[in-house]
């Protein structure tokens, strides 16, 4: 039995309720939703210019400004601005990473099994690289 295509499976109908819910009801006060999704996705639709920018993920919140939210069987599209220019992308529910509303300290990230090893590594040896900047290695400085 395949736990983790189910388990994915009902983590997806999960997004699909809450962006429902957004479309039909808004967000309420406070609520903010991020969508963390990889860029490079045979069938995410953003433009050229924020490909460049992100080469990889690309991180979108659903907050107070957003249009054309639409809810479809395998993806979202939705109308967002970027750089004061109103842009419509499509997003499909195999390319989301994670998503999250600090306000409800809610969060679920999907084990996506297109997301690529080599990026996952690069993005642990980054980290380890990022950390070790701030460590002194006082071994260097030991009189023997």
């Amino acid at each position: 039995m395949n736990y983790q295509k189910i388990l994915n499976k009902n983590l997806l109908l999960v997004l699909k309720d809450i962006l429902t819910s957004i479309k039909d009801n808004g967000l309420e006060d406070g609520h903010q939703l991020y969508v963390s999704f990889l860029t490079q996705h045979t069938n995410v639709i953003i433009p050229e210019r924020l490909k460049k920018r992100y080469k990889e993920e690309m991180t979108i919140i659903i907050q107070y400004e957003y249009y054309d939210l639409m809810i479809n069987d395998n993806s979202f599209s939705i109308s967002l601005s970027f750089n004061n220019i109103l842009t419509n992308i499509e997003i499909p529910y195999d390319s989301v990473i994670s998503i999250a509303d600090p306000f409800a300290n809610f969060g679920l990230k999907f084990k996506n099994e297109l997301f690529p090893e080599k990026l996952a590594k690069k993005k642990k040896a980054k980290n380890k690289i990022t950390k070790r900047e701030n460590i002194i290695d006082f071994s260097k400085f030991k009189k023997n």
